[in-house]
């Protein structure tokens, strides 16, 4: 093939495949693939000595979108030129120290702060141009807000989100298809928030690599031109720095490896190391390229790549009516542990790899974490895309959105959809109805119980059969009914958010019925435009919640459930907001509400907000163990914050929410 030619189709895939993982936070293609290919056109381009427009070898970055301000950096943010080759770090030295430590993979930052106070903190956008984010970053679990340095400081690091808080979170979505594919995409989405509400409850952490600039700074001779030095110093101002060891062309390779045994089970998500000149004045003599800075260097993990055989596609139907496949091969030992199945996220990356039964494939863990297929090396091509549902041999289509082609379920009927719905529906943050696990439902579904959401509250009518049922009796039974009776009482956001409308959750779903004054009718009939404009939603969001409002069979299911529920009426009046512009913080258990979250919806219902973590602006900490020596706690005391018991909060800030005849389900 001409070369010319394969430098354009690699800049297109290329191209497509950095928009759709920067600025849509989606997948395309692997990791794998992406280095592959990337490699393969910087060779072409070397080879040729030609650089098409339009390269990613010439780009940096992401594309700023536009719900977020723009702002240009005062320098470029430039990207790193990189290595998988040990012994090319010790020769890049050149004899000198540096500075190894992790490369973070989440959002890069840069913060600024004058008089001791943030003021501004952007992302990387495209290297020139970035998002301003300085709300979402006041949020961060671990960012000093406050710092003894008086002067201009600039400083770089990395917005990440840890693996035991991205678990977490996966961990409260019901639907398999809703949860988030790595942790880096998880951040990216949850640092340009509109609202930073989602971004406290996200738990972001900000680790500082780089300090940029110091104005007025008379400890500046202090750095005695040492990149360490700098580090310690924003230590001293309370930041966490990436972790380090400063290293020589001696010990680089020793240091690497005991990076990479750390890798394996290291928290916070990292795709390599970089290395960086110690000597600041040395590095920045070296200068730059149109692209990457000479006085730094990533290495990258060689992944562990292990050969084994494809056993079969197994497709995997959702509540939306997609159908996922998931490859299954002969388990192999990957990274420590053994691996037998990787998702192959989509119809387009399934053709692309031209897979079939029996042929041999490699397989690798992106960032030594997530398994996925490298390579197939027999390429046979023979898998058939299934024609019928898996799950209820309904027919199926292939659809395409963003050039990125999926398999749906068409039966409305489909028994997966039912039971995945049915599952949301009864969630905690749905209708939060105990004792309908997703197998419960399933074998009620099966006896021809369940048709739609409805039909939970006529459950009682079967309520001699469900007795007799495997794993039930009259007890639980009878604990059943006296939950759905429960869920009767609920409100307008816990509903919208049960219907299981694609991209919206139940932060999006409180937000619409706020502006809309929980006015139900006016939301089921609003238009894009309207909808587009709430803080926070935006045309993706909006246009899912038309779409669904828009079928005559959904409208009717709400008009339906409406009827079986005692919505509880949430006053917008002036008058009843009497936390608004108070922010809380809670931790530890609770004795008056039933859960953490019941005393959110509290809190909110009087206009307040309620913070994953607390800072100087935070109103209050409620805490019933208020002398005990948590993080809060002592976040808390240090920045002089109240830390209140339940009993105390109650007395001091709903008494007059109780004088105006309100009334709590947990106090008595």
């Amino acid at each position: 093939m001409d070369s010319l030619i394969r430098m354009k189709e690699l800049t297109t895939l290329l191209n497509e495949a950095s928009r759709a993982y920067y600025a849509q936070d989606r997948e395309i293609m692997s990791n794998y693939e992406y280095d592959k290919l990337y490699d393969e056109l910087v060779e072409l381009e070397k080879n040729t000595g030609t650089t098409l427009a339009g390269s990613p070898t010439m780009k940096v970055g992401y594309e700023a979108v536009e719900e977020l301000p723009k702002e240009a950096h005062e320098t470029p943010m430039l990207s790193l030129d990189k290595t998988k080759d040990r012994e090319e770090l010790v020769e890049w030295l050149k004899g000198k120290e540096g500075l190894l430590s992790w490369k973070l993979d989440g959002l890069t930052i840069v913060l600024t702060y004058e008089q001791g106070g943030l003021i501004k903190a952007v992302t990387r956008g495209n290297g020139e141009v970035g998002e301003v984010v300085t709300n979402n970053a006041r949020v961060f679990t671990n960012l000093p807000l406050i710092i003894p340095f008086k002067g201009k400081l600039v400083i770089r690091g990395e917005a990440v989100i840890t693996y035991e808080d991205f678990h977490k979170i996966n961990a409260t979505i019901e639907e398999a298809e809703a949860k988030y594919k790595n942790p880096r995409n998880l951040c990216s989405g949850s640092v340009r928030q509109l609202n930073n509400e989602i971004t406290a409850e996200r738990r972001v952490r900000f680790f500082a690599f780089s300090l940029v600039n110091a104005q007025e700074n008379k400890e500046e001779k202090a750095f005695g031109n040492s990149r360490e030095e700098e580090l310690k110093f924003l230590r001293k101002q309370g930041f966490e720095v990436v972790e380090y060891r400063r290293v020589t062309p001696e010990n680089i390779i020793g240091a690497v490896g005991d990076f990479e045994k750390k890798a394996v089970g290291y928290n916070i998500p990292s795709d390599g190391l970089v290395l960086t000149f110690e000597d600041i004045a040395y590095g920045r003599a070296l200068g730059r390229t149109s692209k990457f800075p000479r006085d730094s260097i990533a290495f990258k993990w060689a992944d562990e790549l292990k050969e084994t055989r494809l056993v079969e596609i197994e497709w995997s139907p959702s509540r939306t009516g997609l159908i996922n496949p998931v490859a299954i091969f002969e388990p192999v030992e990957l990274e420590g542990t053994t691996v037998s199945r990787a998702s192959v996220h989509n119809i387009s990356i399934l053709k692309g790899l031209k897979l079939g039964v029996g042929d041999k494939i490699t397989v690798y863990k992106a960032n030594m974490i997530i398994p996925q297929i490298a390579e197939n090396l027999t390429g046979s091509d023979t898998l058939s895309i299934p024609s019928c549902c898996p799950a209820c041999g309904g027919k199926t289509e292939i659809r395409e959105s963003n050039a990125v082609q999926s398999l749906y379920c068409l039966n409305p009927e489909c028994s997966a959809k039912k039971i995945k719905a049915f599952t949301l529906f009864v969630s905690r943050d749905a209708m939060n109805i105990d004792g309908l696990s997703e197998a419960t439902l399933e074998k009620f579904i099966a006896k021809g119980f369940l048709h739609d959401f409805t039909d939970i509250f006529y459950l009682k009518n079967h309520k001699e059969e469900i007795e007799e049922m495997e794993g039930f009796g009259e007890k639980s039974c009878s604990n059943l009914l006296q939950s759905i009776e429960k869920a009767r009482e609920t409100t307008l956001p816990r509903l919208i958010y049960a219907m299981g409308i694609a991209n919206i959750g139940l932060a999006n779903a409180k937000m619409i019925c706020k502006e809309f004054d929980y006015d139900l009718e006016a939301m089921m009939s609003a238009d894009m435009e309207a909808l587009s404009q709430i803080d926070g939603i935006g045309e993706v969001i909006a246009g899912t919640f038309c779409t669904f409002f828009s079928e005559g069979k959904n409208r009717h299911q709400v008009e339906k459930l409406v009827k079986e529920l005692n919505i509880l009426k949430e006053s917008v009046e002036e008058g009843s907001q009497t936390l608004k512009g108070m922010t809380f913080a809670i931790t530890g258990g609770l004795t008056h509400f039933e859960n953490r979250n019941a005393l959110k919806e509290r809190i909110e219902a009087l206009g307040g907000k309620v913070a994953g973590s607390v800072s100087s602006k935070t109103t209050a900490l409620i805490n019933n163990d208020a002398a005990s020596n948590s993080s809060k706690n002592k976040k808390a005391r240090e920045a002089g914050v109240d830390i209140l018991t339940e009993e105390e909060f109650m007395e001091k800030y709903l008494t007059i929410r109780e004088e105006e005849g309100y009334e709590s389900d947990n106090i008595e």
